[in-house]
């Protein structure tokens, strides 16, 4: 299926603007260009609490942002920003936090992961992690509860995070994650996969520009292969949380993000992978693109869920 005609659109105007590829770019343009396209974001609805809070690591402190809800939150759901580890902020993501937060019933913590190339691999998994325990010992000023479900959730280099911070908490004993929600996921780091030559996947992210964050990102190749670094790449993926996949038709990561459901579902991991047609990479967050309001019903559906599940579980009374 062609891009429809929204995309087609603004592909057009971006090409009509005479801008120079991202990966001909500096990190600092790069970055402009992300802080451009938030714009388009629109309105964002009102929440009944927006704190922003500093996580302390090590050398430095992580930025989070906890956006509540109008009504009671059911759960937590952590949000780690794509941008291929190089660009992205917060608040580039506000607007979808609070979407998220008001469409999900969830309390939605953004994490402003430091950035490459200042701060390369593995800062960002470090960050991630140390924020999600953060978050994990607040669940019930957070939710109401202490053991409201946890979600981690994620777009592209976001999505890779998530994936990771699922493997880690399994590693780790904790937190405990209910479900891990991840938007085309970055798993791998091989540019050889169909997805990534296909000329009509070259949208916004081209595989020069994936190589290029991933040189920025992780420029020593050989620990590219690190489960850390590319999830898929893990040997054992059994005892996760389970995952939603959602993938772009005209996607340099779609092979790889729908490989890696495919060794979820393997190892007995319940997966729901849903791939959303005539689509490209960076959809989801461009939330005037129809297929944004898809991938956000898919994400409500399974939230809403796994709450109901864990709610129902937490009710029952045992028989006699």
């Amino acid at each position: 299926m062609a891009l429809d005609m929204a995309t087609q659109a603004l592909l057009g105007q971006m090409a009509e603007s005479g801008g120079k590829p991202l990966n001909e770019m500096t990190p600092e343009e790069a970055r402009g260009l992300s802080a451009m396209l938030a714009e388009l974001a629109g309105p964002a609805p009102t929440m009944s609490r927006v704190e922003d809070h500093q996580v302390p690591v090590e050398e430095g402190e992580v930025p989070v942002r906890v956006l509540v809800p109008p009504q009671p939150p059911r759960g937590i759901l952590v949000y780690y920003h794509g941008g291929g580890w190089v660009i992205g902020t917060i608040d580039e993501f506000d607007t979808l936090g609070k979407k998220l937060a008001e469409r999900t019933s969830c309390t939605v913590v953004l994490v402003d992961y430091r950035l490459a190339p200042e701060h390369r691999y593995p800062v960002a998994v470090d960050d991630s992690y140390a924020a999600l325990e953060w978050i994990d010992a607040r669940r019930a000023d957070l939710a109401g509860a202490s053991d409201a479900p946890l979600f981690v959730a994620g777009d592209s280099a976001g999505g890779n995070l998530s994936a990771v911070m699922a493997l880690r908490a399994r590693d780790r004993n904790g937190p405990r994650i209910a479900q891990q929600l991840l938007v085309y996921p970055v798993t791998d780091a091989d540019f050889t996969r169909a997805s990534y030559t296909e000329p009509e996947n070259q949208t916004l992210l081209t595989k020069e520009a994936m190589e290029w964050f991933w040189d920025h990102y992780l420029p020593d190749t050989a620990r590219r292969a690190e489960p850390d670094a590319s999830p898929l790449r893990a040997g054992d993926l059994s005892g996760l949380p389970p995952a939603l996949v959602i993938t772009a038709e005209h996607d340099v990561l779609r092979d790889e993000g729908e490989a890696y459901a495919a060794r979820l579902k393997e190892a007995g991991v319940d997966v729901d992978l849903r791939r959303i047609e005539g689509q490209m990479h960076g959809f989801f967050t461009l939330l005037m693109l129809p297929g944004s309001e898809r991938a956000f019903q898919y994400i409500v559906k399974a939230t809403k869920a796994c709450i109901a599940h864990h709610e129902k579980n937490k009710t029952a009374v045992p028989s006699a």
